[in-house]
């Protein structure tokens, strides 16, 4: 076996061969191009959250005696695609007719007013109003309310 005798010289490779740094490190953070991309990101959200609110576009009938509704109910929006996809929407999902009862007996459990309103679009027949009254009389609805909108409306 070789035996091994100790230098006082560092070697010349690994760790003792580095020398001192002679420069500084920069160590602040730049926060110019973060407030850029938070003020980008702000408008953005700005103009893309009243377009997010909006809901299924459904053109009321006419009534010249239309009251107020006022308190939070459940609203059924009929757009004029029920025609091709017997689709309706609560809350902005979209749900299908033979679904329908089940679901809304689901939200009505633990609700005291068996009440819901229908917003059917104005070109809608009453045969597509009945197929969904039917639906909603078999969940246990025991009102359901028409909304209108003035003459003037829109």
């Amino acid at each position: 076996m070789p035996k091994v005798i100790a230098s006082s010289q560092p070697p010349a490779f690994g760790r003792g061969s580095r020398g001192h740094r002679v420069s500084t490190t920069l160590a602040e953070i730049n926060i110019i191009p973060l407030v850029d991309v938070m003020l980008v990101l702000l408008i953005i959200f700005m103009i893309t959250a009243p377009m997010l609110q909006r809901g299924v576009e459904v053109n009321l009938p006419v009534a010249v005696r239309s009251q107020e509704i006022a308190s939070e109910r459940l609203f059924i929006d009929v757009p004029i695609s029920f025609r091709n996809d017997d689709r309706v929407f609560i809350k902005k999902e979209s749900i299908r007719l033979s679904f329908l009862g089940e679901r809304i007996r689901q939200m009505l459990q633990e609700r005291t007013d068996k009440q819901v309103f229908l917003r059917m679009d104005g070109a809608l027949t009453i045969q597509d109003e009945m197929k969904i009254m039917d639906r909603l009389k078999e969940a246990g609805v025991q009102k359901v309310g028409l909304p209108t909108r003035l003459p003037g409306e829109r």
